[in-house]
């Protein structure tokens, strides 16, 4: 048996990884649920129908950008590998094959989405009254992408190379940016909604640059190349493709969300929407802690330290755990706040009363789910995430659609989302985490 002085000495260290990378993270994981919480809230004041179009509009332009996630998540555990291998130059090398990836992504997205988006607001179930609002806010910031796109590779660098400090600079600086262009063009210049899409493209492309200049200089210091190579992108391509996958099928499970409540009526897309905020700033709270792991099992991973991985994810899911427990208790206690920051609505208050209670009772659990997700990314088991997923997408989605058919309103589709779909992964990420076979140790996974 390990004795007991020598397990909280390991705890100690794990704890201290964990704090300085996941502080830092957690504040910049957090800026994209606040641009977006701060377009709600200044565009939920122009009128419930602004409200719900802001929301089809940004879940179809979440999905646009969130796709591609793995260009932040594989590029973390590659780079970090070869940190841990202490091999710096090609740490770097693998981030800028990342970059390049992420525009080369980015003008093809923008390709499809201005002309489409139509018919893609359409499909996504919005009202006539929230439908023009829907388009005009997603055609405006779908320029914003390829910017949006270099933001997460970037990231995935600078995490990689145990660096979270920089992205949380960037993160308050584009913030900060977005809050007071939204507030100039949507009041002060009487854009509405067009003005909060406008201020959120030049906030995101204001931050793609500030990491641009950040990662050149380190590719320059370190004598990496910052040439485009068609084998290293390809090579980020097909370790993303998993992943890909894998978030496309989460994807699909927020766009069938957002769908059955644009059926439900306005008020109910309302409520969604602002719930779905609320969500995503919890998520990346919680996804601080994943950012973490990501570094730190890949580092771990890299270096051969197989007892230092499996030592680290058990105490990541402690910290899942309790970090759970205490937003959801925030939840519960700001849940009279929450409600006319986004809308003076009545019936919005009103849904909105019991969909925060389903989202705050199972934090918890997602806050184990987020931490098993990041071990299992920094270890490079995309395959095994992907298929995962799909296992989930497969039982969530015709319970979804059942919700409207069998009488049940926004909180009944609330409890598949935060309930069952959550239960389901926390089952399949459980089991492969205790399984071992994630652990795959070298600079690169064979």
């Amino acid at each position: 048996m390990e004795p007991v002085t020598s397990t909280a000495t390991s705890a100690r260290r794990h704890d201290r990884e964990i704090l300085a990378l996941a502080l830092p993270a957690f504040g910049a994981l957090v800026a994209e649920p606040l641009f977006l919480m701060a377009d709600s809230a200044i565009v939920g004041h122009l009128g419930t129908p602004q409200l719900a179009g802001l929301g089809v509009a940004a879940a179809l332009l979440q999905t646009a950008v969130h796709v591609f996630v793995f260009l932040a998540y594989a590029t973390t555990a590659a780079v970090a590998r070869r940190v841990g291998a202490g091999d710096l130059p090609a740490a770097i090398r693998q981030g800028m094959d990342g970059i390049w990836l992420a525009l080369l992504l980015g003008a093809a997205v923008v390709a499809v989405v201005l002309p489409a988006a139509p018919a893609l607001v359409d499909v996504s179930g919005a009202s006539a009254t929230a439908a023009p609002h829907a388009v005009t806010y997603l055609r405006i910031s779908a320029l914003g992408i390829p910017a949006m796109l270099v933001v997460l590779a970037a990231t995935g660098v600078l995490r990689g190379l145990q660096d979270t400090r920089t992205p949380l600079y960037v993160a308050i600086g584009g913030f900060s940016g977005n809050l007071v262009l939204n507030v100039v063009f949507v009041y002060g210049l009487g854009f509405g909604v067009a003005g909060s899409a406008w201020g959120t493209v030049l906030a995101q492309c204001a931050m793609a640059a500030a990491y641009l200049v950040v990662v050149v200089k380190g590719a320059r210091r370190h004598g990496a190349s910052l040439r485009p190579d068609a084998a290293g992108i390809r090579a980020c391509a097909q370790a993303g493709a998993p992943l890909l996958v894998r978030t496309l099928s989460l994807r699909a499970v927020m766009l069938i969300a957002t769908a059955v409540a644009a059926r439900l009526g306005d008020a109910d897309v309302a409520a969604h929407q602002i719930t779905l905020t609320v969500w995503s700033l919890l998520a990346f709270a919680l996804d601080a802690i994943a950012i973490a792991g990501q570094a730190i099992i890949g580092r771990y991973l890299g270096a051969g330290d197989e007892a230092g991985a499996r030592a680290a994810w058990r105490r990541m899911v402690q910290w899942g755990i309790a970090s759970g427990a205490v937003l959801g208790l925030a939840v519960l206690a700001a849940r009279p706040l929450l409600m006319p920051l986004f809308t003076s609505d009545q019936d919005v208050h009103a849904r909105l009363w019991a969909v925060l209670l389903v989202v705050a009772v199972t934090q918890p659990v997602a806050g184990v789910v987020f931490v098993l997700d990041g071990v299992l990314m920094g270890a490079g088991d995309g395959p095994y995430l992907a298929g995962a997923m799909l296992v989930t997408l497969a039982v969530f989605a015709p319970v979804a659609l059942l919700v409207p058919r069998m009488g049940g309103g926004l909180a009944a589709l609330w409890w598949t989302v935060a309930g069952l779909m959550m239960s389901l992964r926390l089952v399949t990420l459980w089991l492969r985490a205790r399984s071992g076979r994630w652990v795959v140790t070298g600079a690169v996974r064979a």
